[in-house]
């Protein structure tokens, strides 16, 4: 093995590597010596081995390969590991990564820079072999959890982020997540850093209450007859004043809830529509915006919900249509 070659990982490498079975390791460090140690030791132990010797070159590895772990040495010619790290963290793709510094500084604030930086962990130089995989192990069983955890709740319909509560950093989303909150916030493209601005407020509010009895309350986005919830699930890494924070998202359509109205009730699709809006507490005009027809066209609609409902005033007919949506819909939420 010649670490100096430094082989490129393209995209489609990435893609076949066997995650199933192995744990991906970058290892960034600008001596040679200091990666063929490694490289053979992490090798011998069963990971798949990822090399880089600048911190350009860090950076790119990492996008492209999305490593379990990152063993990143801290003082490097050009870019060294302390940019490297908050670069690493500052991209919501490779955010997650647990990053472990390696270097031969040991006094007192080079080693909480490392920590500052996002790294969770530091060996020092000279590297021993047994001690990196004793730190990584710890560190890769967490980060292996993490995942298996969005994994499963992605493939029950459960979309999940992680969010940082300090600044509103998205630090993970699985791939529902991101279709979702492009759907529903216009963000979640592969670039975006952050979460959506109503989401870090919503977070805020939740923090602030945590020391109450009570639940933290829930966010809702409303996309049409379809909402996104939010809900706080727990706390992950290190805990501190605000940490960071997997927070779950679930989509709900209420098309089977209009379906119910228009069938117990003998309306016209449109009819249930507008009744349905009507329950939400929509005025004629919302429900016009929404439906994309005039304020008096969904009053037509509604005179004619009266005459079917027998009754004579929104009050009523809202009434009506919400005691039976409970009868057909227990789930379903105002």
């Amino acid at each position: 093995m010649n670490p100096s070659t430094e082989p490129l990982v393209s995209l489609d490498i990435a893609s076949t590597l066997d995650r199933g079975n192995s744990d991906v390791v970058l290892i960034v460090d600008d001596v040679p010596d200091n990666l063929s140690v490694l490289h053979d030791a992490l090798d011998e132990s069963g990971y798949t081995v990822l090399i880089a010797t600048s911190g350009e070159a860090a950076l790119k590895r990492a996008l492209q390969a999305l490593p379990d772990v990152v063993l990143l040495d801290a003082m490097m010619p050009g870019m060294d590991g302390f940019e490297v790290a908050r670069r690493l963290k500052a991209q919501s793709e490779t955010a997650h990564i647990p990053i472990i510094f390696m270097t031969g500084l040991t006094e007192t604030e080079h080693l909480v820079a490392a920590l500052e930086c996002g790294a969770v962990d530091y060996v020092t130089k000279p590297i021993k072999p047994k001690e990196v995989l004793a730190r990584m192990g710890v560190h890769l069983a967490g980060a292996r959890e993490r995942r298996q955890t969005r994994n499963a709740l992605d493939a029950f319909g459960y979309a999940t982020i992680t969010v940082r509560a300090a600044d509103g950093a998205l630090l993970w989303q699985t791939p529902l997540a991101r279709e979702l909150l492009q759907r529903y916030c216009g963000t979640g493209a592969p670039n975006t850093s952050f979460a959506p601005p109503e989401v870090v407020a919503w977070l805020q509010q939740c923090l602030a209450r945590l020391e109450q009895p009570e639940e933290p309350p829930r966010l809702s986005l409303e996309r049409g007859a379809a909402r996104l919830g939010f809900r706080l699930h727990q706390q992950i890494g290190d805990v501190d004043a605000q940490g960071d924070w997997l927070i779950v998202m679930r989509e709900v359509s209420d098309t089977a809830v209009i379906e119910a109205i228009g069938l117990s009730f003998k309306l016209t699709p449109k009819e249930a529509e507008v009744l349905y809006w009507v329950v939400k507490g929509k005025t004629n005009k919302d429900i016009g915006d929404i439906l994309g027809s005039s304020p008096m066209t969904v009053k037509k609609h509604l005179e004619r919900v009266f005459v079917k409902l027998g009754v004579e005033t929104r009050t009523a007919a809202a009434g009506m249509a919400m005691g039976r949506i409970r009868l057909l819909q227990p789930q379903f939420e105002i």
